[in-house]
């Protein structure tokens, strides 16, 4: 069973059709059977990311509402949802200092960071950290985790 941890710049491409979508598709079925993690800011990151294609009209009011709806409810149902504990903020306040990241990338970054240590600690496999950015990718990378971008795909 593998493991993810999507980043909004990733999980967005699930609901609004641009390249790596089918490959988001895949790691999300059910019948994948793979644990998902993200930050709760996500579901605020993704529906933003959403309204703002509805702005630029790139979806129309009514697809929006589907996406919002659906993302909402996979994020309640499918997601291992990290709350953002003070142990993350002081973690993504060092990453912000080292790489001078975005607030919120660095915030991603850290959950994904915990996460990936709590569950080599528990003696599971490492996470996969899947974000459609690559500066934060590499990031990662130099923080050890191993990186996919949805970009890479069609």
């Amino acid at each position: 069973m593998s493991a993810y941890y999507f980043d909004s710049s990733a999980a967005v491409k699930r609901y609004a059709k641009e390249k790596g979508t089918n490959f988001l598709i895949n790691l999300l079925r059910p019948s994948a059977k793979n644990v998902l993690y993200t930050a709760k800011i996500t579901v605020v990151e993704v529906c933003a990311a959403l309204a703002r294609r509805q702005k630029g009209l790139t979806l129309t009011p009514k697809k929006t509402v589907k996406s919002v709806f659906r993302f909402r409810r996979m994020f309640s149902k499918r997601f291992f949802a990290i709350d953002l504990w003070d142990s993350i903020i002081d973690e993504a306040v060092r990453l912000t200092e080292i790489y001078a990241l975005r607030g919120y990338d660095a915030v991603q970054l850290a959950s994904a960071l915990l996460t990936n240590r709590k569950r080599l600690q528990d003696g599971l496999n490492a996470l996969m950290f899947v974000c459609a950015d690559n500066e934060l990718n590499a990031t990662a990378k130099s923080e050890g985790l191993v990186t996919d971008n949805p970009n890479n795909y069609q």
